[in-house]
C-alpha cells in the first residue's frame, strides 16, 4: 500500500534527534584497537563529519522544541564527548549515552553490541516524555541500523506494526526477556500518534543509497551535510541563508568545489528528494545579497553551483511528490543487518 507523503517543517515545533559516531563524529570502532584509541582519544582529537557542527548549530538557530542526541558511546566517554560537542559550539536538551557498564554487572553480555533495544527503547522513553511535540526529523548513518531502528520507532509511534510483528523483530534481534518486556511496556505508555518526518542517514561507509529504498522516502540517504541542508530548506526547517552558509563552509574548510555541491543537489532531485523551488529559494537569497550590497558573504562555490544546475532544472517539479510504503520489517531486519556487515568488511578491507 502507498499513500502520500509530505511533511512541512515548523521549526519551533520540531525535535531533532542525532546520533554521534560517524553521524555527527568520524569515529572508527570496527577493531579492538580502534574502540581502545577512541576511547582514550582527546576532545581535541575528535574530529567532526564536515557540515555537521555547521548544520547544528544552523538547527539551533532555528528555536527548534529540542535536539537530543542519542549515542552507542559508553556513559564513560560523556565528559570527552560532551567537551568536544561545546568546543564545536553545539547545544543540546539531552544526551543519552549506552550504558554498557550495568549491561557487565548484569550480564547483559549481548548488549554491549547490540543497538536494537537500546535505541528502540531510549526512542520510545524519551517519547513518552515528549508527547506534546509533533514532529521529529532524525540523523543516523549507514555503519549499523539506524535506518532501520529509526524506521521502526516511527511506525510504531503511528501504530502502524502489528503487535506479532514486533515480536518476530525482538526475537531475530536476540532480545533479552526482560528487554523485550520493556519495549512492550514502553509502547502501552506511548500516544499513537505519527510524528517522525525525515531520518536522515549519513553514508559514512558509502553504503549504495538504493539499500535502503526498502524504507521509502522518509529515509534519505546523504552523502554530505549540504545535501540535508538543502531537504530542510525544502520543507520549511531552514532558511536559505542558512543552507549557503552551511556549504560555503564545506566548500570553504572542506574543499568541496562548486561542481561537488552541484553533483549533490542533482544528486538528491535525481532521486526524487529534492525540487527546483530549493534551487529558486537559494538563487533569490544571492540575489537579495547583491542589491544590498552584500554578496561578498556569500563565497564563489555557492554562485558558481546554482548558475552551473539552472538549466539542468528543466522539467523538474517545484516540489517532488513522495510515496510512502508500507515496510516489512521481517524482510528488512535480515537485508539490512547483511548491508551492515558488507559495509564493514568493505571498510576493512579499504585499510
Amino acid at each position: 500500500m502507498t499513500s502520500r507523503w509530505d511533511r512541512t517543517i515548523d521549526p519551533r515545533q520540531t525535535l531533532y534527534r542525532w546520533d554521534l559516531d560517524k553521524t555527527y563524529l568520524r569515529t572508527e570502532f570496527d577493531t579492538f584497537k580502534d574502540l581502545v584509541r577512541t576511547a582514550f582519544e582527546p576532545p581535541s582529537r575528535k574530529r567532526t563529519v564536515p557540515g555537521a557542527a555547521m548544520l547544528l548549530r544552523e538547527i539551533e538557530a532555528t528555536d527548534p522544541a529540542g535536539v537530543h542526541i542519542l549515542s552507542g558511546s559508553p556513559e564513560q566517554m560523556r565528559f570527552v564527548l560532551e567537551t568536544k560537542l561545546r568546543q564545536d559550539g553545539v547545544r543540546w536538551d539531552s544526551f543519552t549515552l549506552k550504558p554498557n557498564l550495568q549491561n557487565l554487572v548484569h550480564g547483559r553480555f549481548r548488549s554491549l553490541r547490540n543497538q536494537l533495544h537500546y535505541k528502540l527503547a531510549s526512542l520510545l522513553r524519551s517519547r513518552v516524555l515528549v508527547r506534546d511535540i509533533p514532529l521529529e526529523i532524525m540523523f543516523g548513518d549507514d555503519a549499523e541500523a539506524d535506518a532501520y531502528v529509526y524506521s521502526l520507532y516511527a511506525d510504531l509511534c503511528a501504530d502502524a506494526v502489528e503487535p506479532g510483528v514486533l515480536d518476530l523483530i525482538l526475537e531475530a534481534g536476540h532480545l533479552y526477556e526482560e528487554e523485550r518486556d520493556e519495549i512492550h511496556e514502553l509502547l502501552a505508555e506511548l500516544p499513537k500518534q505519527e510524528c517522525v518526518g525525515q531520518i536522515f542517514i549519513h553514508l559514512d561507509r558509502v553504503s549504495p543509497h538504493f539499500a535502503f529504498d526498502a524504507f521509502g522516502p522518509r529515509v534519505c540517504p546523504i552523502y554530505n551535510y549540504f545535501q540535508a541542508a538543502l531537504v530542510l530548506l525544502q520543507w520549511g526547517g531552514l532558511a536559505a541563508d542558512s543552507v549557503l552558509r552551511v556549504g560555503d563552509e564545506i566548500a570553504r574548510t572542506y574543499g568541496f568545489s562548486p561542481d561537488a555541491l552541484g553533483a549533490s543537489f542533482m544528486d538528491l532531485v535525481r532521486r526524487g528528494f529534492l525540487g527546483k523551488a530549493v534551487a529558486q529559494a537559494l538563487d533569490q537569497e544571492l540575489e537579495k545579497a547583491r542589491v544590498s550590497g552584500a554578496a561578498s558573504r556569500w563565497g564563489s562555490p555557492s554562485r558558481a553551483f546554482l548558475e552551473d544546475i539552472g538549466p539542468r532544472l528543466e522539467g523538474v517539479p517545484s516540489i517532488p511528490s513522495l510515496e510512502r510504503k508500507d515496510i516489512d520489517y521481517v524482510g528488512a531486519f535480515s537485508a539490512d543487518r547483511a548491508r551492515s556487515r558488507a559495509a564493514k568488511r568493505r571498510v576493512r578491507w579499504r585499510r
